[in-house]
């Protein structure tokens, strides 16, 4: 009887860790996706001039957004 409480015991355990883990990355991502969509906003709203300035154009805005908070290129 005891191999069966501490079996229970241990799938608790490593289901409480999963669901951890899995609401962890649930956050993470949003988190990511904030900083994506705020990055594309702040930079939409620089006048061309100012993004030529930077070096950018208009249409590089998303994927210049995405390599700042993801690391990598969409």
């Amino acid at each position: 009887m005891a191999f069966a409480t501490d079996t229970r015991r241990a799938a608790a355990h490593h289901l409480s860790e999963d669901l951890s883990v899995a609401v962890y990355a649930a956050m993470q991502r949003i988190t990511n996706y904030r900083a994506y969509r705020s990055t594309i906003r702040e930079l939409s709203e620089l006048s061309s001039h100012d993004l030529a300035d930077l070096g950018l154009h208009r249409s590089e805005i998303r994927r210049v957004a995405h390599e700042s908070v993801y690391g990598t290129r969409p």
